[in-house]
């Protein structure tokens, strides 16, 4: 009995691979059968696709002409290869991951390509346009990430985030200071992970539960401090963050510049943040003892490891974290504040950490494709692509379902993940 199930243990797996690695093969099919159909009737033999790989300005862009349908064919007819090996010869889970990332990567440039028929397209633009959308993703994600690795559940992350707008934006009016109202933005995340705390920590009320009840409240108090004080102030904000490096000789370097050294305060923050939090997880007694607690609080507290302690610092923290990401609406990018304008980023960052195995570094990799899609999807609108805005916009949320169901590959959460802990 115990042969035949460890034989059926060893064979289930090997089975979700090859079952996986077809799945693929036929998806891989199918897009090559559009892009090869769509280059030869849809597209025009002279046509010529420009990419752009420099900055406006000094100096002058550089842009990379590509004939339009021969480039669709040879990306169809790679796509061609990689379903047909994905359905024949998959050798190891990695490769087929590896395959997968290459050949997502040939559709996004045959969807550019093809956007860009007899056109321009900034390739450096987009590449720029897509670490700023993904940067209030990041610190979602990553408090998402501080939560979940001490096995508390976050679902809150998206009212935190819209409190953190409202309050910030509010602080900012009133004292006409942005450095004030992302103060207030932070402490405002903070008090809300405070509250999910108590719920989760102290009251054991069910995670899930706990966490809708922050963005419920989110909703009321964001709305009621928008039409109390917001509409009724006379006097417009202080506007929004300069750009750390404008005036200096880094932002005009040609592709580093736009990439780099063209964006807000809290761009930069969250790309420091990132490999700061993987340090304090992975480098750091105090990261052990969050990583243990997630895992198996009941040794940890046998080991004298105080669970409640690492948990309301971990959440509480992660909520000022995620105030930061809020503040990004309002204080980085639109200078005001409107209802529900985080607008689900929060849901998306949950679905960033899960892509990224509950790690801050794979979770940033999930935040960039995501904010990829959203710059890819305005792009496209400038463009005037034949296609419905609003089928480009669901470009995110549908990466957010593929992830979430685990369509990509498997993540394994925290064994403790959303058990709440009483001491005996």
């Amino acid at each position: 009995m115990n042969v035949t199930s460890t034989s059926d243990s060893r064979i289930a797996p090997t089975t979700r691979f090859w079952n996986r690695a077809r799945g693929f093969g036929v998806f891989y099919l199918v897009v090559a059968l559009i892009v090869l159909v769509a280059a030869i009737t849809q597209v025009e033999a002279d046509a010529v696709s420009k990419l752009g790989l420099g900055i406006i300005g000094k100096p002058p862009p550089v842009r990379v002409g590509l004939p339009t349908q021969l480039s669709l064919i040879g990306i169809g007819m790679l796509l061609v290869v990689s379903g047909i090996y994905s359905l024949v010869r998959p050798r190891s889970e990695r490769g087929v991951y590896i395959l997968l990332g290459l050949s997502f990567a040939l559709i996004v440039l045959g969807a550019i390509i093809a956007a860009a028929a007899g056109r321009s397209i900034d390739v450096v633009g987009l590449i720029k346009d897509s670490v700023r959308l993904a940067t209030p993703i990041t610190l979602g994600m990553l408090a998402g990430v501080m939560c979940e690795r001490c096995a508390v559940i976050n679902i809150g992350i998206e009212g935190m985030m819209l409190t953190a707008a409202a309050v910030g934006y509010l602080a900012s009016l009133t004292t006409q200071n942005m450095w004030l109202g992302l103060l207030a933005a932070v402490l405002s995340g903070g008090l809300m992970a405070t509250l999910l705390a108590i719920l989760s920590i102290r009251f054991m009320v069910d995670q899930i539960i706990a966490g809708v009840v922050v963005n419920i409240l989110a909703v009321g108090i964001s709305g009621y401090l928008r039409s109390a004080f917001m509409l009724k102030n006379p006097f417009g904000g202080p506007g929004v963050f300069p750009y750390v490096f404008r005036n200096t000789p880094l932002w005009d370097l040609p592709i580093l510049g736009p990439i780099l050294f063209q964006y807000q305060p809290m761009v930069y923050a969250a790309m420091i943040l990132v490999p700061l939090i993987w340090f304090v997880l992975f480098r750091t007694a105090w990261g052990l003892r969050s990583r243990a607690v997630g895992e198996h609080p009941r040794a940890a507290d046998t080991l004298g490891i105080n669970v409640f302690k690492i948990r309301y610092v971990n959440v509480i923290l992660a909520g000022c974290v995620a105030g930061l990401g809020g503040a990004w609406f309002s204080l980085e990018t639109v200078g005001h504040f409107d209802d529900l304008m985080t607008n689900g980023r929060g849901f998306i960052a949950l679905a960033a950490m899960i892509f990224g195995n509950w790690n801050p570094v794979g979770g940033a990799m999930g935040a960039l494709l995501f904010g990829f899609a959203d710059a890819l999807n305005f792009k496209f609108q400038i463009l005037e692509v034949p296609v419905p805005y609003q089928f480009i916009g669901m470009l995110p949320f549908i990466l957010t379902m593929i992830a979430v169901a685990g369509v990509i590959g498997k993540t394994v959460p925290p064994a403790a993940d959303g058990q709440p802990y009483q001491k005996q």
